[in-house]
């Protein structure tokens, strides 16, 4: 077997670098835009079956998934039955993100993350995006518009399937 070695601070750099370059978020940066944000990056794994965080905690972090599935559960107190029904409503893979909300808005979260595999992920907490946003505000306002343009096709999608639900009851 081949010799393991640690990775270089500047390999590693250089690999979050390139996984940034993968995502809408960080379009319009420049390389060493790229090298400024991966400074204030994490990089971390979750088990199968791990939550990620559970609906109602406090959200302070953005995630992005390198490699693995996650599943999205929200809850519902459901009509004709008692107590709490739990539905995957999404299920998230590699080049995705998940937590853009609390980044913004410091709400609590909307629902639950749970690792559906081995799961490698890319976090970007709220203090260090405050910190980019304020040690260099250009690209604070390109994440932004990211972020903004991410939320407005979710919510464009989430009407539009509101819509088709709706027109089952006419």
């Amino acid at each position: 077997m081949g010799e393991r070695k640690e990775i270089s601070e500047k390999r590693l750099n250089e690999i979050i670098h390139n996984f940034l370059n993968q995502f809408s978020f960080f379009d319009g940066l420049t390389n060493d835009e790229l090298e400024i944000v991966s400074k204030y990056i994490h990089i971390m794994e979750i088990e199968p079956g791990k939550i990620l965080f559970k609906e109602g905690d406090q959200g302070d972090c953005i995630y992005f998934i390198v490699d693995g599935e996650l599943d999205v559960i929200k809850e519902s107190v459901s009509g004709n039955r008692v107590g709490i029904d739990k539905v995957v409503i999404t299920k998230l893979s590699k080049g995705r993100s998940i937590g853009e909300m609390s980044i913004i808005d410091n709400i609590p979260r909307s629902a639950t993350v749970k690792a559906r595999t081995e799961t490698a992920l890319v976090k970007l907490t709220s203090n260090g995006f405050d910190s980019i946003c304020k040690e260099h505000p250009k690209i604070g306002v390109t994440i932004l518009k990211g972020i903004f343009r991410l939320l407005s096709v979710n919510l464009r999608k989430t009407s539009s399937r509101l819509a088709d639900h709706m027109l089952s009851f006419i």
